[in-house]
């Protein structure tokens, strides 16, 4: 046996034995030295062991000991991703017990925390939960308890969706060793530490693992996933948190296929977008749409760079903007962290990493949070070899300017419909070229004031001038991607034609073959007719031959008597014949 077989083995039985091994052995372990120095400039510049350069943050401990607040919120965001820095992901210096690694976990963010619940580590499901103080960049665990009439505190699982209610966490569903019939919900209440199992009525979907779970307003919209039974699903269910009444879905249009840890994202509130997920053999790259109000599907044309295949990535929704990092599929982990305009549907790759980079696995987490008016992603965990329990962080460039518009001309009801919009494209682009200049008069007008400086008016101009830019652009896009459609609609028609065209050959040569074969049944009924006349003068022969043999069998018997045979009638022939 090798020595990293052996270490596997013994690691594996000392988890069987002593659970709670790893969280003594973690506690013991000694941070690294951070070596800070000021510039001139009094930039803050660090030194760690693997080259990532943080400053060490300044926290406000509790009785409890918890870190619950730092010194400067935005000084502590600063030090984390510096200023001007978009687009990279970088791993800051995190304090505290850090959870056990793992992927397949829930997560989210409830007032400035980030909350890990469950996953799965080396093999087994997981049951305790963490926090993450995203001010103080803190780890703690949740010494969690259960209500008095609950039957047991919280379920070791994984594949679970962990959904922030108000200031409570719902799990829904996950895998887990003694699984129930249907999906259970659980929720932990922050505020006492407390787990309970709550009580639903209608329908409940069967229960599963590697599903997504999406908030609209009041209501939780659950997609696909895998049974305890291996059974990969693509039902749809909504389950109403207000009332806790589960309602099974039957929606229209073609569904994507059965899957499971797959992502999904809401879109103005209205659309449901489906992004990748795994068959027991295929990783899948489509992207499927469900309006929520006429619960309709369908499957809009990507523009773009398109990702690969991937299963387990994890994905995020900041406006009209849908960032998705990680996953993997049957060879590697991927590398890239790709976004989505969810309003032009329209990819583009944001960054890639070096695939020992936890951020390049996959059962990872991804979640949003605030720093300073800026948006940044923070990701934790991940499989990619090796289970992780790394926190990176990345500051994206792209700002949303969503105004709760819809997603336009994902599919054309028809040819002419599609043809029609190509039409108006041009229309429009120019409408709006025009809508341009006159805005910016308009602004140029309101800000004509002499005592106002000159900078602050040409700063208004150029955001609004980058503004109708993004506008006009993607209005260029929606004109490219209609004209794509039209491109595809032709392509298919031509197909149809062209098959029309061979069903027409084909049936042309059958009637062909019919008629050929109706002049040989005709020429086969002469030769019927020809052969049944043939019998009948075959038999008449056989009877004039019949007759001259027994004639001539006659002569000869009359021939052999003498002349008394010729004067004497033969024996057979009657008195009144002679």
């Amino acid at each position: 046996m090798s020595s990293t077989e052996a270490m596997r083995l013994f690691v594996k039985i000392l988890e069987e034995e002593d659970p709670g091994w790893y969280s003594r052995a973690s506690s013991s372990v000694v941070e690294p030295v951070i070596d800070v120095q000021m510039n001139h400039d009094s930039k803050i510049e660090l030194v760690r062991e693997n080259g990532n350069s943080y400053p060490e943050t300044k926290t406000i401990s509790t009785e409890n000991g918890n870190q619950v607040g730092t010194q400067d919120k935005d000084v502590v965001m600063e030090s984390i991703v510096p200023v001007g820095v978009y687009d990279q992901w970088i791993a800051p210096q995190i304090s505290g017990q850090r959870p056990r690694p793992r992927y397949e976990h829930g997560a989210a963010v409830v007032q400035d925390k980030l909350y890990i619940y469950g996953g799965n580590h080396n093999g087994r499901y997981l049951g305790d939960l963490h926090v993450l103080d995203l001010r103080s960049w803190t780890w703690s665990k949740i010494n969690a308890k259960a209500e008095v009439e609950s039957s047991s505190i919280s379920t070791r699982c994984a594949g679970n969706s962990l959904i922030p209610w108000g200031n409570k966490l719902l799990s829904v569903a996950g895998h887990s060793k003694d699984p129930s019939e249907f999906i259970q919900v659980k929720m932990f209440d922050i505020q006492t530490s407390t787990w309970s199992t709550l009580k639903t009525s209608g329908k409940a979907p069967v229960s599963r693992g590697g599903q997504s779970a999406n908030l609209v307003g009041t209501s939780l919209v659950i997609f696909g996933g895998q049974d305890a039974k291996g059974t990969l699903l693509n039902d749809l269910y909504i389950l109403d948190l207000e009332t806790m009444t589960w309602d099974e879905i039957d929606a229209i249009g073609t569904p994507p296929s059965p899957r499971s840890d797959h992502t999904a994202a809401i879109h103005v509130e209205r659309y449901l977008l489906i992004f990748g997920g795994a068959s027991h053999t295929t990783c899948y790259n489509d992207l499927h749409v469900l309006d929520l109000q006429t619960m309709e599907w369908s499957r809009p044309t990507q523009l773009g760079v398109i990702p690969t295949p991937r299963a387990g990535h994890a994905g995020v929704a900041i406006g009209e903007y849908w960032f998705i990092v990680g996953g993997g599929d049957t060879k590697s982990g991927v590398s890239e962290t790709v976004v989505l305009n969810m309003s032009t549907l329209a990819w583009s790759v944001l960054t890639s990493v070096e695939r020992p980079i936890p951020v390049a696995s996959e059962g990872l987490s991804l979640i949003v949070t605030s720093y300073n008016g800026e948006d940044v992603l923070v990701s934790f965990g991940g499989y990619n070899g090796h289970y992780n329990n790394e926190v990176y962080v990345l500051k994206p460039s792209h700002k949303s300017t969503l105004q709760r518009k819809i997603i336009k001309n994902s599919i054309p009801e028809s040819v002419s419909a599609t043809q029609n919009a190509t039409k108006a494209a041009p229309e429009v682009e120019s409408e709006l070229e025009a809508s341009q200049e006159g805005k910016i008069r308009e602004i140029v007008m309101d800000n004509h004031d002499p005592a106002k400086p000159k900078g602050d008016l040409i700063l208004v101009l150029k955001t609004e001038k980058h503004e109708l830019e993004q506008s006009l652009s993607k209005e260029r896009l929606n004109a490219l991607q209609l004209k794509q459609e039209l491109a595809d609609a032709e392509t298919r028609n031509s197909e149809l034609y062209t098959e029309l065209q061979s069903v027409r050959g084909q049936l042309a040569a059958e009637q062909s073959r019919c008629f050929k074969l109706e002049v040989e049944v005709a020429e086969l009924s002469q030769k019927l007719q020809t052969i049944g006349t043939l019998q009948r003068e075959l038999e008449l022969l056989q009877r004039q031959k019949a007759a001259s043999e027994q004639a001539a069998l006659n002569a000869k018997k009359r021939q052999g008597s003498g002349v008394w045979g010729w004067l004497a009638p033969p024996p057979n022939q009657r008195e009144d014949d002679v």
